[in-house]
């Protein structure tokens, strides 16, 4: 009694299954070595015929724009509701809420997503969370956004190298302290 009321789902499935596995234009796969059967034959180009030109006049020539590549100088500035939001969060971490302390971060986050500042204090605040996997993520953010900023790149590598000592990374950590004492 099931069967008969599902039968004509089933075949529609299957059909519409069916239809998607297979294409107009036939297999798609041809083993190696092999020429496909059917292969239309490639155009033909007439190389005695002289190629069409332009308008003999001239055209004033319009540069290309080519978009200039992003490179960010400078860390973005906290806003004052962000910063506010840091400092929330300082207080926080310093209670040892960190769940509410990176809850607070992630919004200064969404309201100063190109700020170096706040991805360092998140990938802090996941450090005390002992999240380590993460407060590493958000402190490579933070230094890809950190700009020409030698002290916020110097507090990046600083804390990139805790963390990964942390996780038992010693060669990395040595790696990024090196990176520190160099700024």
């Amino acid at each position: 009694m099931m069967i008969k009321r599902y039968l004509p789902v089933l075949v529609l499935g299957v059909s519409l299954l069916a239809g998607c596995a297979t294409g107009p234009g036939g297999p798609v796969y041809v083993p190696s070595g092999q020429a496909p059967a059917d292969a239309p034959p490639p155009p033909e180009t007439d190389t005695n015929r002289e190629p069409e030109r332009a308008s003999e006049q001239s055209a004033p020539e319009q540069e290309a724009t080519r978009p200039k590549p992003h490179h960010q100088a400078e860390s973005e500035s906290l806003s004052p509701a962000a910063a506010s939001l840091v400092n929330k969060a300082d207080a926080l971490l310093a209670n040892g809420d960190t769940r509410a302390a990176i809850s607070q971060l992630e919004r200064a986050q969404r309201i100063s997503p190109r700020a170096g500042k706040v991805y360092f204090k998140l990938a802090e605040a996941y450090y005390a969370d002992n999240r380590l996997g993460a407060a590493e993520q958000f402190t490579l953010k933070g230094l890809s956004l950190a700009g020409s900023s030698t002290d916020l790149q110097r507090t990046g590598w600083s804390l990139l190298a805790d963390i990964r000592r942390a996780g038992g990374n010693v060669a990395g950590a040595q790696k990024a302290e090196a990176r520190a004492q160099a700024l």
